[in-house]
């Protein structure tokens, strides 16, 4: 079992799940959250003053998924959260993390039948 953590562009939140449900994953967590990279920010102008904002809005995705979809999952939020063929700047990041045990509140199954 792997959580699949992706932070992307809040406008491209549509696409990605979009392209999630045509490779059958159909559960995620989505938060929103502020965050900077290469981007560093972006410059903006209040009564006349300029000032730098270096915190970006952004939106994380978290999918716990079996090993068999980790890579129908990264190839599909890729997919969808590229802003072109060959992606910009701020496209986002995914990260795949192993995931020791998952337990279903509602039954107590536990580890990939929960998922």
């Amino acid at each position: 079992m792997k959580l699949v953590i992706a932070i992307v562009q809040p406008n491209r939140l549509e696409a990605v799940k979009e392209a999630l449900t045509e490779v059958e994953v159909f559960r995620l967590t989505v938060m929103d959250c502020q965050g900077f990279g290469r981007q560093k920010g972006q410059t903006e102008a209040y009564r006349g003053h300029e000032f730098t904002v270096n915190l970006l809005r952004k939106v994380q995705l978290q999918i716990a998924v079996n090993d068999e979809f980790v890579e129908p999952t990264v190839e599909a939020v890729i997919k969808g959260a590229r802003s072109s063929e060959k992606g910009e700047i701020g496209d986002g990041k995914i990260f795949v993390v192993p995931m020791d045990d998952c337990i279903r509140i509602r039954t107590g199954e536990r580890g990939s039948e929960a998922i």
